[in-house]
């Protein structure tokens, strides 16, 4: 696969593992309106579309109770569940390679974008990226849909669709990179359930951000990532180390 120019990347499931924060401050916020509990498994579907879609399939939820909940929602995970997230292992390698080769980064959320900024400062990402895109509230989350964020990243930076791939872990990534006729990978280490990635269409799979390295930048790219990883070196520079 030839690197392209610039690389979009989908944040919680992608960048970011949220390490169980979404759906323990979904529980929370179902709990303080007495809405009984679906179970993890349900909870987890609803990391990647907009909230207000993910919870309006909740049993038990009233349309006039969204608002409520994601405000409850969103104060919990602001109190614990961005401090308690973490960027997967070799993301950070793997952000820093791509930039030393001179792709841009560009990140491409449902989530608020103030929201998915303030997650990457706490994790340190914020200035490992080029950019970050997401909706303006959660009042844009009418559609599951990603593509108007993905045609926000083109038109704002002047990129050709052809020159970009888009990274995530659920199909609204790969739907939305297929609506623009644009490249995908899908990044089997996030909550996509099994076959839904490849029943997205997504153009290539990758197992963990060092495969993803690998498939961008050379083997020799994976194998430093996963040597920094098992050695938990400080980062050096690995794409002077590419194929």
């Amino acid at each position: 696969m030839i690197a392209p120019s610039a690389m979009l990347l989908d944040l919680d499931g992608t960048l970011v593992d949220p390490a169980g924060a979404i759906t323990s401050g979904i529980r929370y916020a179902l709990s303080q309106a007495n809405i009984p509990d679906p179970g993890e498994e349900k909870l987890r579907t609803l990391i990647g579309p907009p909230l207000v879609l993910g919870l309006a399939e909740i049993d038990g939820v009233q349309a006039h109770q969204i608002d409520g909940l994601i405000a409850v929602y969103r104060a919990q995970y602001a109190a614990t569940g961005m401090a308690d997230s973490r960027p997967y292992p070799g993301i950070r390698e793997l952000l820093a390679a791509l930039r030393e080769a001179g792709i841009k980064l560009y990140v491409a959320t449902a989530k608020p974008t103030a929201i998915a900024r303030q997650l990457l400062e706490i994790q340190d990402l914020v200035d490992a990226v080029d950019g970050i895109f997401g909706n303006n509230d959660e009042a844009n989350g009418h559609s599951a849909s990603k593509a108007h964020i993905v045609a926000a990243v083109l038109q704002t930076h002047g990129l050709e669709a052809s020159e970009c791939i888009m990274v995530g872990d659920r199909r609204y990534d790969i739907e939305a990179a297929n609506d623009h006729y644009m490249a995908s990978i899908g990044a089997q280490w996030g909550f996509a359930p099994p076959g839904e990635l490849e029943a997205a269409g997504a153009g290539a799979h990758a197992q963990d951000p060092a495969e993803l390295a690998g498939m961008l930048l050379g083997p020799a790219a994976e194998e430093a990532i996963r040597t920094l990883l098992s050695s938990n070196q400080t980062p050096t520079n690995i794409e002077g180390a590419r194929a």
